[in-house]
């Protein structure tokens, strides 16, 4: 199967998006498809730097989004088409569309392609965290409505978020989770030294992985910073780095960390915190709970079908500091419970490896290319 990928964000970019689209085009490789990724071009990326895939990356030009530089979006060139029609694509693959996917619906519409758009970034709602007004996110849900319902399929990444997309009246919509490298987080990387370095007073290690912005209601970690006992260690970057470091001086800032630094890390916290109220998934909830961790996390969203309250974690009332912190104390006082608790979690999620759910994601692909009442392709 020949697959076009058209993704807002791709690497050295460092977030979900660009995550997901690597581990997706890596397992195609490896069953036996021919993928192409088409990406913006990147503020850091260096000459040659995709010539480490093991398939073809278009890079189109970009510009960088107002208020965050590092973030660039993908403008529309004919560069997307003739990528399209030079790898012989047979189906479309949008990644999180908005800009770049916006365009790459209309050139896949134009050439009569079959489209699977994969919703992944909760736009309206980061415009009621950005404070944008409600005609903001209104446009918002009318600019990605617009998107997937062009498509043939539109896979959501949990169940809260699937049930959210049909009320605003996106059509087609089906389930289709993430993997995590059950391998790279893994228990068996925790590493002392770190533990010590991160916590000299042999403190109770409580985490955060993720951006560093706004809508991630990091902030919030300010409460868990001050349970007695407990040390607050925080990995990522983004807009807020400064301001973080500056008002939660007690917590050890790790910076942004890849690979097998980042499941060391991961596996030498006691508990990992996620603060988002946004998520419509949560890609590091599912390393933590990988890596041996119970989790705490908001009542919203994806984190409601990853933490099994009570059993691989707790989940707490959104946007809730004092909740978050009264969580970490009660794991901090009992190791025989964050044991239980990080046990059932790594046994949780350890059916869902990038394999199987790329899998998955073929039957999906598998599905749109044999269906015969999807909606007539109409030349834009």
């Amino acid at each position: 199967m020949r697959i076009a990928i058209i993704t807002e964000s791709f690497p050295p970019d460092v977030n979900g998006v660009a995550h997901c689209v690597v581990r997706v085009a890596e397992n195609l490789v490896r069953s036996g498809h021919h993928p192409l990724v088409i990406a913006p071009e990147s503020a850091r990326a260096t000459s040659g730097a995709d010539t480490q895939f093991a398939y073809p990356v278009e890079r189109v030009p970009s510009v960088p989004l107002p208020g965050y530089p590092t973030f660039r979006l993908g403008l529309p060139t004919p560069r997307t088409r003739r990528a399209i029609v030079r790898h012989r694509t047979e189906l479309v693959h949008l990644a999180s569309p908005v800009a770049l996917g916006a365009w790459g619906s209309h050139v896949t519409r134009a050439i009569e392609l079959p489209m699977v758009a994969v919703y992944q970034t909760d736009l309206p709602n980061y415009a009621r965290a950005y404070r944008l007004g409600a005609v903001t996110e209104s446009f918002a849900w009318r600019w990605l409505r617009d998107i997937h319902n062009a498509a043939d399929r539109t896979l959501a990444p949990s169940t809260v978020t699937a049930a959210e997309l049909r009320q605003h009246g996106m059509e087609r919509v089906r389930l289709w989770g993430r993997g995590v490298d059950i391998q790279l987080f893994h228990p068996a990387r925790r590493d002392e030294r770190l533990r010590a370095a991160i916590a000299p007073g042999g403190e109770v290690i409580a985490g955060y992985v993720g951006r560093l912005a706004t809508e991630k209601r990091v902030d919030l970690l300010a409460s868990v910073a001050a349970v007695p006992g407990v040390r607050l260690a925080v990995t990522g970057g983004g807009p807020m780095d400064e301001e973080l470091r500056q008002s939660i001086p007690a917590a050890v800032f790790l910076g942004t960390r890849h690979g097998a630094d980042l499941a060391r890390i991961y596996a030498s916290l006691d508990v990992f915190v996620h603060t988002g109220p946004f998520e419509t998934f949560g890609q590091t909830i599912q390393e933590a709970a990988a890596s041996g961790l119970p989790v705490i996390a908001p009542a919203a969203g994806g984190p409601l079908d990853l933490v099994d309250n009570g059993m691989t974690g707790f989940l707490v009332p959104p946007g809730d500091g004092d909740a978050l912190a009264a969580a970490v104390s009660r794991l901090a006082k009992n190791p025989a419970l964050r044991a239980r608790l990080g046990e059932a979690a790594r046994r949780r999620v350890l059916a869902r490896s990038w394999p199987a759910l790329v899998d998955e994601l073929v039957g999906h692909y598998a599905a749109v290319l044999g269906t015969e009442d999807v909606p007539r392709r109409m030349a834009a």
